[in-house]
């Protein structure tokens, strides 16, 4: 073996390390949300040595020391930034000083862009982080092994459908079926998708004006709670919102919305006419047959309208963006669909192909939306 040769085998073995543990880097950063460090760095001003924050998160006398080596990890792979004094110097606070950066004033309670909108992600993160999620991605290859046949005839038993997920192998029921049911993860789902609604709301209000130029009403289909409706009928005043959801959802929808309206309905069946209907995270969740149904369903409701109207459509193309990071995420969000929901992630000649078929004649793709896409489709 050559010492180049060896080289290469040791680098090859510390990425397979650096594969093998990645998990840990979820439960660092899990670990630092729950613990509230983001918002001690916040409330230090925007940074923190080690006895600051020591002083903030209720960390045992015990454990203080561990807290160094999780904040070294977290400063490593960029969550926070990390000045280290200089040789004769004393740092204010004593030692290193850690600071937010991008990603962790994401995470911050209370967040917002300088237009407002809540920017605030933690309950997001802190979704995936539940062993609910873990649990289920452990059942991949056993799942990948089982013949459509045998795992049909199991979700027939579970819940009279005959798509199954690793979710469902693990869980014995649906991700929504399991929300729907479980108060305390359920509760912890709709605050997730709200604030992830809101965040993206916020950037839809501030970026993508031009996407609601002479629309004066817009249904969101699937809107859950309503936060992306209220966040663009905020924006945009002349834009009469509603929001269809299924009728549990809306009788569980907040109080104080007046400035859209709750429709209770089934999306495969109907949507209500409006100059454009919103799939905001949608067709991601759903098989083709069924993104082509509810396309079908959207074209009706905006051929009513005089001119056409237009789809809305927020959601990931993969291969959209030349960014080698968010591309990576894409394809990590392609995989957590495969391990919660029967949907998938699709590039534009997939996308293009249910466009297509359900009767629409023309796109546009806006990657405008970090790992997501904005996309208006046209009758």
């Amino acid at each position: 073996m050559t010492s180049t040769g060896a080289a290469e085998l040791l680098q090859a073995e510390a990425e397979l390390w650096c594969h093998a543990f990645g998990y840990l880097k979820s439960m660092a950063l899990q670990c630092a949300i729950k613990l509230g460090i983001p918002n001690a760095i916040h409330r230090c001003g925007g940074a923190a040595s080690l006895p600051e924050l020591l002083a903030i998160l209720p960390v045992a006398s015990s454990k203080r020391p561990c807290l160094s080596r999780i904040m070294t990890f977290l400063a490593a792979s960029g969550i926070f930034g990390v000045e280290t004094p200089a040789d004769g110097e004393v740092a204010a606070g004593g030692g290193a000083r850690y600071s937010l950066t991008a990603a962790s004033r994401l995470l911050v309670d209370g967040g917002e862009d300088e237009s407002g909108h809540n920017t605030c992600l933690s309950r997001l993160m802190l979704l995936f982080f539940t062993p609910l999620h873990f649990m289920a991605s452990q059942s991949l290859a056993e799942w990948l092994e089982e013949e459509e046949e045998d795992v049909a005839a199991a979700a027939a038993a579970a819940e009279a459908t005959t798509t199954t997920t690793p979710f469902m192998k693990a869980h014995g029921e649906s991700l929504y079926g399991l929300a729907s049911r479980d108060a305390e993860f359920g509760a912890c789902f709709n605050e997730a998708m709200g604030a992830d609604s809101r965040f993206v709301a916020g950037v839809v209000a501030r970026e993508c004006g031009a996407v609601f130029a002479g629309v004066t009403s817009m249904v969101d289909a699937g809107g859950g709670d309503g936060s992306t409706a209220r966040a663009i009928a905020r924006a945009f005043p002349h834009v009469r919102c509603s929001v269809l959801e299924l009728p549990h959802v809306v009788d569980a929808a907040p109080a104080g919305g007046g400035d859209v309206e709750f429709v209770a309905g089934d999306m495969m069946e109907f949507i209500p006419p409006a100059d454009a209907v919103l799939l905001k995270f949608v067709l991601h969740n759903w098989s083709d047959e069924d993104c082509v149904r509810i396309l079908k369903r959207s074209k009706e409701a905006i051929s009513t309208r005089e001119p056409k109207g237009k789809v809305i459509i927020i959601d990931v193309v993969l291969g959209s963006s030349s960014s080698k990071q968010i591309g990576e995420a894409q394809l990590l969000l392609d995989l957590c669909m495969m391990v919660v929901l029967p949907g998938k992630q699709r590039g534009e000649e997939d996308l293009h192909k249910i466009f297509l078929e359900a009767g629409f004649t023309g796109y546009k793709i806006s990657p405008v939306l970090g790992s997501r896409s904005l996309i208006e489709v046209y009758p």
